[in-house]
């Protein structure tokens, strides 16, 4: 019996090579080769018959390209996320950690969806149908008519969709389907690939090539699960061929969830949605700042507001910061910020304010368990380090934003009248902003009741917090 060739493919890139290595040739990263089988397959007849002559080959201005259209899918946040809707024809991957939420809020959609009047199919390879039926009726959903498939044989999925033609699709989750034609064990690298491939090509394929099928693509979700370091589990590639990826993000223990849009070809990217875990699903959080925002009836040492953009969303989120005596080896921890712009903030305050915190503990926390990647809260961490530094909080109704160059200077944050009139909205008085994002004409109504500080370096924003304690 001949021996079964097999080859090393890489869980993160899904990159193949012939042999065991310690790292990949592809990705770089360790410890990822997987061995599995290679399938056999029989070459295709003059294989380079199709090159002879170009077919289908056509100029970008005689494709029609009609406006996407979108179907709400009842839940104002995840619309917010998805761009505004379900596309027709869309993929959609969601990755999170086991129990945060993932099939408790599309089995929500798809029933607010089918109540709409659209098709819905929910494909469970982890639950059987009557488990399924238990969490909708503890969601509320009573006679919810949503069809429901138990099964994790992709051959089967994909017939059963082609009969049904649903207008969206959930398969919870892509790790549990596979396919007979091959020999590797469900959520291998191999199988997921393989599985995600037929899917997106099912949903891709435009329903005119069928005359008697509907004349609508159906929208598939696909439910990932993730690795011990929170990335989506399987290749990378998994990302690739999908059109939005989305990843579901917070603490089990908080009843806050958010929704984070990662990848988004049919709108903008680095949006998210907010959610409240309540005992009848996930409910949409209107107003996120007040997740974000401290309840202390009088303004504490070392807290300071800032105002971040979520994709195009502005809030406000409390930056908190203590500063207490090291020993030789101070630490420097950031919660929801980058560590090492911790560090270089730090060696700013030092160079160009002359406060140092060298013999110093220094722990940054960003209220809430929002992650901020963005530079405009390089100001804020200062004016809260430097406030519980001194002991003395920062003036009630104070925020700031801007980012900090090496060289001392406040540099001006993208949209910040957007960030004004946010704060604004929400009765905040005081604001210590860069020069550059100083409005046109601050006695608007948009600014009413708002002070207004422009500064250019760091040491004049420091000035200016003295002047008002």
């Amino acid at each position: 019996m001949a021996k079964e060739k097999t080859n090393f493919v890489c869980s993160d890139c899904g990159g193949a090579s012939p042999k065991w290595q310690g790292k990949c040739p592809h990705c770089n990263a360790w410890n990822t080769l997987i061995e599995s089988v290679l399938e056999s397959s029989t070459p295709a007849r003059n294989r380079f018959a199709s090159l002879t002559r170009p077919v289908g080959v056509t100029t970008l201005g005689d494709i029609e390209a009609p406006e996407i259209e979108r179907t709400p899918t009842g839940h104002e946040e995840l619309d917010r996320v998805l761009g505004g809707g379900m596309v027709e024809g869309g993929v959609v991957l969601i990755g999170g950690d086991p129990g945060i939420g993932k099939s408790t809020l599309f089995l929500q959609a798809l029933d607010s969806l089918q109540r709409a009047g659209q098709n819905t199919l929910y494909v469970t390879g982890e639950e059987s149908g009557a488990q399924v039926a238990l969490r909708s009726r503890r969601l509320g959903q009573s006679n919810s008519q949503v069809k429901v498939l138990a099964e994790t044989a992709l051959e089967k999925i994909l017939a059963t969709l082609a009969t049904l033609r649903p207008d969206i699709a959930v398969i919870d989750s892509i790790q549990t389907v596979y396919s007979e034609e091959l020999t590797s064990a469900p959520g291998s690298v191999a199988q997921v690939r393989e599985c995600a491939a037929h899917l997106t090509r099912f949903a891709k394929a435009s329903a005119h090539d069928d005359p008697g099928a509907r004349a609508r693509s159906t929208c598939i979700v696909l439910v990932g699960h993730v690795t011990k370091d929170g990335a989506l589990a399987g290749p990378r590639v998994l990302e690739h061929m999908v059109d939005t990826v989305l990843y579901f993000e917070g603490d089990t223990h908080s009843s806050f969830r958010l929704v984070r849009a990662i990848k988004n070809r049919f709108g903008a990217v680095n949006e998210i949605g907010v959610f409240a875990m309540t005992e009848k699903g996930l409910k949409g959080v209107s107003n996120p700042s007040a997740i974000f925002l401290s309840q202390h009836a009088e303004p504490v040492p070392g807290s300071c507001v800032m105002v971040t953009l979520e994709g195009t969303r502005p809030m406000l989120v409390e930056i908190q910061a203590l500063v207490d005596s090291g020993g030789p080896s101070p630490r420097r921890l950031s919660v929801g910020l980058d560590r090492d712009r911790l560090a270089m903030l730090l060696a700013v305050l030092h160079r160009h304010a002359g406060i140092a915190c060298m013999d110093q503990d220094v722990f940054v926390n960003a209220v809430g368990g929002v992650r901020i990647s963005e530079p405009a809260a390089d100001l804020a961490v200062l004016l809260a380090i430097a406030s519980s530094l001194r002991g003395k909080p920062l003036p009630k109704g104070f925020f700031a934003f801007g980012e900090v160059g090496l060289a001392g200077e406040v540099r001006p944050a993208p949209r910040g009248q957007e960030r004004l009139k946010e704060a604004a909205k929400l009765g905040f008085s005081v604001a210590v902003v860069p020069k550059a994002n100083l409005p046109r004409k601050p006695q608007a109504k948009e600014f009413d009741g708002l002070c207004i500080h422009a500064v250019e370096r760091v040491e004049q924003a420091l000035q200016v917090v003295r002047g008002l304690a």
